[in-house]
C-alpha cells in the first residue's frame, strides 16, 4: 500500500497505554467488531467509509490506525481515505488475527 506505514503491534499496545494514539478504524463489519476488537477502536466498515467520513473528517492529518482481520480490507480503506486527503495512515502489521494470535494484547468487547 503506497503512502501507508506499518506499525507493530508491540508499537501500538505502547501508544495506546501511553494516550498517544489520535484514531483506530476498525474497518471490518460490525458482527466481527462486536466478536472482539482492539481498545479504543473505533468501527467503520471499509465500504461505509466514504459515506461516513464526517465522524472522522477531524483526524485528517493525523495519524490514524488501520486495521481489519487479515489486512484485505484496509487496502480499500486505505484507498479511500487517501483518495480524501488523509495522508498519515498506519497499517496494523498482523491486523486483528495477529493481534488476537499474540495471546497477550487486549481485546475489548
Amino acid at each position: 500500500m503506497a503512502g501507508v506505514t506499518d506499525i507493530s503491534q508491540v508499537e501500538l499496545m505502547q501508544r495506546i497505554k501511553a494516550n498517544h494514539v489520535n484514531l483506530i478504524l476498525d474497518v471490518r463489519s460490525p458482527q466481527e467488531y462486536a466478536e472482539g476488537h482492539i481498545p479504543s477502536a473505533i468501527n467503520i466498515p471499509h465500504n461505509q467509509i466514504a459515506s461516513r467520513l464526517a465522524e472522522i473528517g477531524t483526524h485528517k492529518n493525523k495519524e490514524v490506525v488501520l486495521y481489519c482481520g487479515s489486512g484485505g480490507r484496509v487496502v480499500a480503506a486505505a484507498n479511500t481515505l487517501q483518495a480524501v486527503g488523509f495522508s498519515k495512515l498506519l497499517h496494523l502489521d498482523g491486523d486483528m488475527n495477529g493481534w488476537r494470535n499474540n495471546g497477550s494484547l487486549p481485546i475489548k468487547k
